[in-house]
């Protein structure tokens, strides 16, 4: 997202399939790799095995593809009805089921996700009857028992006191990310951090858009990622998703902004866009699927323009719907209370402030 938008919060870290409780010390729990324990802060890691009718563990041959509408998708079921992978028309997005995997944040919030899914981006749009299709056969074939990250992974890598990661090149990838620098007409609640921090400028390395563009990072905000800075980070930079270059205009693929991406043509719109108003909030989430890409309108002052945006993680350990995001209060990516509580369902900031939702 860009522009002015009070709140913002922010998603922590992504754990691993690693050593066990540290003393007190607990926060986002994904997968780390073996090579990388050393340097994870203390954590706590639940990873279960795979539920029956996993991709993992079903039958092969007991497998039957399905077709659903609203929207139009392709479902693979196991032999006993369960479901092991969804494909929606027109969107590169997949739900794969594997192993379960917990993420909490317990700086914020008590919730916990205890999931199932895996969120992956197919090398191209899955349209009716692309199962038959090579590109997908051997894209499946190595994604659906695999536990390399995904996007659920990706983005709780940026989470409180994520490690660092760092390519060939020493790039620093990966690890704890800010929303923003403080902004110096701010106050605390009251745009206390600047926006428009974008992936480039949480790498601090220039980066070269498609279509020729290359935008330059400000050391200011170095490690930081706005809301829709994050969303590129995540689905951009990471899963490889085409990107829009910085000034939300030229080229194609992901905008750089909230709205713009609400607005694009980009994906699948699952809950489409009416309107910015409070008379706009969806009468339903029911459509969403884990990994989708949430839009909201927070604040008065950007007019028609939609202002913060999330992805959508599934229920969480109490029942409700929840979300991840960069935010002002929790300074980066969260799924905590700091500033708002991230769930969907209800009456609260957030839920009530819902607009739309894309399948990217």
């Amino acid at each position: 997202m860009t522009a002015t938008s009070k709140r913002r919060t922010r998603p922590v870290l992504h754990a691993a399939t690693v050593i066990a409780l540290l003393a007190g010390s607990v926060y986002f729990t994904i997968e780390l790799r073996q090579e990388e324990q050393a340097k994870a802060p203390a954590i706590q890691s639940l990873v279960d095995a795979p539920a029956a009718g996993s991709a993992k563990g079903a039958d092969e041959g007991a497998q039957k593809w399905e077709r659903l509408k609203n929207p139009e998708r392709s479902v693979l079921r196991d032999g006993k009805g369960g479901i092991l992978a969804t494909f929606t028309d027109g969107a590169r997005t997949a739900t794969l089921t594997g192993p379960s995997r917990t993420f909490a944040e317990p700086a914020t919030t008590k919730t916990r996700v205890v999931t199932e899914n895996w969120v992956r981006l197919m090398p191209e749009t899955w349209r009716a009857g692309a199962e038959k299709e090579q590109w997908f056969q051997e894209w499946f074939k190595k994604y659906q028992a695999s536990e390399e990250d995904d996007l659920f992974a990706i983005a709780f890598q940026y989470g409180d006191q994520a490690p660092v990661k760092k390519d060939a090149e020493g790039v620093s990838y990966a690890g704890d990310a800010n929303f923003g620098p403080i902004n110096p007409n701010g106050s605390v609640g009251n745009d206390y951090r600047l926006e428009e921090s974008d992936f480039y400028d949480y790498l601090g390395i220039p980066y070269t858009f498609r279509n020729g563009t290359t935008a330059k990072p400000e050391a200011m905000r170095s490690r930081s990622m706005d809301c829709s800075g994050f969303i590129r980070t995540v689905f951009g930079y990471r899963a490889r998703f085409p990107l829009m270059a910085a000034d939300n205009a030229t080229g194609d693929g992901l905008p750089r902004t909230a709205n713009g991406m609400a607005r694009s043509k980009a994906g699948v719109d699952v809950i489409p866009l009416k309107g910015v108003g409070a008379d706009a909030r969806p009468t339903s989430i029911d459509v969403l699927q884990p990994g989708d890409v949430l839009f909201f309108k927070l604040d008065g002052r950007t007019g028609e323009r939609l202002d913060h945006t999330g992805i959508f993680l599934g229920t969480d350990t109490d029942g409700h719907q929840i979300f991840i995001s960069s935010r002002e209060e929790a300074n980066g990516p969260t799924i905590g209370d700091k500033g708002g509580t991230s769930r969907l369902d209800g009456n609260g900031y957030y839920a009530a402030t819902l607009r739309s939702a894309k399948r990217l």
